[in-house]
């Protein structure tokens, strides 16, 4: 018998199979190959979680500075400086900080319901031109949202003046926060579309069951889709709260009385005062712990919430 043969399982001659090329390698070598590929990455992460956590350190840091060292690029200041009672005596920024709170979680739940009940119609019913019209809604959101700003200015504006012209009707037009967050009670192509793929991944046959029990649509969406959905609800309330507290271009249109101004608009009323372009002295100590009071609250939802937003890609890495 040539040294290429062994016996089988049988006892007889058969040619031996070939061996996989990663069992010849040592376990030392495929253990060292497996380390280096480790600090590789972690070198990699590293370095890229340096580079985008600098800006927000660096934030903090000038935050805290006088107005001659806010640019000296020390993330330890040589001296320290409280400068945000300076930030509360020069504009109402709680009172703006209430209406971004207000404006933002309104029009997050306003969006996340509605596009759930869209969503839950697309995935569930089964109905003549459901696939057109679902391509129809998708195709709204190639639509660029300044060919629609002129318009829906001009909408909100007559809506202004039928209510002003109507005083036992609540004024809902230019000037105030509704055009900030009704538009919201029609729901988001994009939420629509990311909350109807999680309903279609869960099983048809929890509806039926649902449905010879003698529930309705809406008991149906109300105690099994919506629980279920739970991480893209929470996914699309957060992107809009997101979406909505740093929206400057709607407050700055509709907006006139400083009462009403969200924490964007503020912050820009507090540049144009202070910074050197608006004729201010440039102290820009003010304008940059203006900054952190309308940034920090963002990193602490999403350092709240992020558990979710891998649930919600482990949930569709799984349905793929």
């Amino acid at each position: 018998m040539s040294a290429s043969e062994t016996l089988g399982p049988a006892g007889t001659g058969a040619a031996a199979s070939p061996i996989p090329q990663v069992l010849r390698e040592p376990p030392r070598a495929r253990t060292a190959v497996g380390g280096v590929k480790k600090l590789i990455w972690i070198a990699l992460l590293t370095g890229l979680s340096i580079l985008f956590l600098y800006p927000f350190v660096w934030l903090i840091s000038s935050s805290l500075k006088p107005q001659g060292d806010v640019f000296d690029n020390r993330l330890i200041p040589k001296t320290f400086s409280w400068n945000f009672d300076e930030v509360f005596a020069a504009a109402p920024v709680f009172s703006w900080f209430l209406n971004t709170v207000w404006i933002a979680a309104l029009g997050a739940a306003a969006v996340t319901l509605s596009s759930a009940f869209v969503a839950f119609a697309f995935a569930y019913f089964r109905f003549p031109g459901r696939t057109f019209l679902f391509a129809l809604l998708l195709g709204t959101m190639m639509l660029p949202p300044q060919v629609t700003l002129i318009p829906t200015y001009l909408i909100w504006n007559e809506i202004g003046k039928f209510t002003t012209e109507h005083a036992w009707l609540p004024h809902i037009g230019v000037n105030t926060q509704y055009p900030l967050w009704v538009p919201n009670l029609f729901g988001s192509a994009f939420y629509i579309f990311l909350l109807r793929q999680f309903f279609l991944g869960i099983p048809r046959e929890l509806f039926e069951a649902a449905r010879i029990d003698g529930d309705s649509y809406f008991s149906m969406f109300r105690r099994i889709a919506l629980p279920l959905a739970k991480p893209a609800l929470i996914v699309a309330f957060v992107f809009e709260v997101q979406a909505k507290w740093f929206d400057l271009m709607g407050p700055l249109i509709y907006l006139r009385d400083s009462a009403l101004f969200t924490l964007p608009l503020g912050i820009k009323t507090i540049l144009d005062r202070f910074g050197t372009g608006g004729g201010g002295e440039g102290e820009w100590q003010i304008i940059v712990a203006a900054t952190l009071i309308l940034t920090l609250p963002m990193v602490v939802i999403f350092a709240v919430f992020q558990r979710y937003f891998i649930e919600g890609i482990a949930t569709q890495g799984r349905k793929g």
